[in-house]
Parts: structure tokens; C-alpha cells; sequence
């Protein structure tokens, strides 16, 4: 038996709101994906013994809180620059 992976963001593929399409919505669903990811590997840098990731965290947590206001916000250049940001984290 197979499960079907749930998606977190499935509300935003089933647009009965109205609200706009296209890029921008791309792009804020796409950085929503990376701020998920990126606090799954914030759990894993705190998990590191004797705090060796304790840095590594603090630095993705901030990205992660910044990420998420320039959502908050629209800012659509800001969204972009975490996008990118965050996608090369690891």
C-alpha cells in the first residue's frame, strides 16, 4: 500500500478565491516550499551534538523570519531575494 504525499501548500493549487495566477503566485508558492524545506534542515542543524549547528540554525531561522514578512508584505523583490537565498541553502 502506497500513501499519496501530502501537500502543504494544496490550497494554493485550488484557486477557487479569485485571486490572481501566474508568476507572482508561482513565486510565492515556490518560496513557501523553500521555507518548509529550510526549517526541516533548521531541525536538523539543532540536532547536531554539542551545538555544533547551533550557528548553521540561527543564520536559516533568520532567513526563514525574513523570508516569510517580505511574504507578508508582497514585496515581490524581497520575495524573489529570499527565494534565491534559500534555495541554495543546505
Amino acid at each position: 500500500m502506497t500513501s499519496t504525499p501530502i501537500d502543504p501548500l494544496d490550497f494554493l493549487n485550488n484557486n477557487s478565491s479569485g485571486k490572481t495566477t501566474g508568476p507572482e503566485a508561482d513565486l510565492v508558492q515556490h518560496l513557501l516550499y523553500e521555507i518548509i524545506r529550510v526549517k526541516e534542515l533548521i531541525v536538523y542543524y539543532e540536532s547536531i551534538p554539542n551545538n555544533g549547528g547551533q550557528l548553521g540554525a540561527s543564520i536559516l531561522t533568520e532567513l526563514v523570519n525574513e523570508a516569510y514578512n517580505s511574504l507578508v508584505n508582497y514585496d515581490m523583490v524581497l520575495m524573489k531575494k529570499y527565494y534565491d537565498l534559500l534555495l541554495n541553502c543546505d
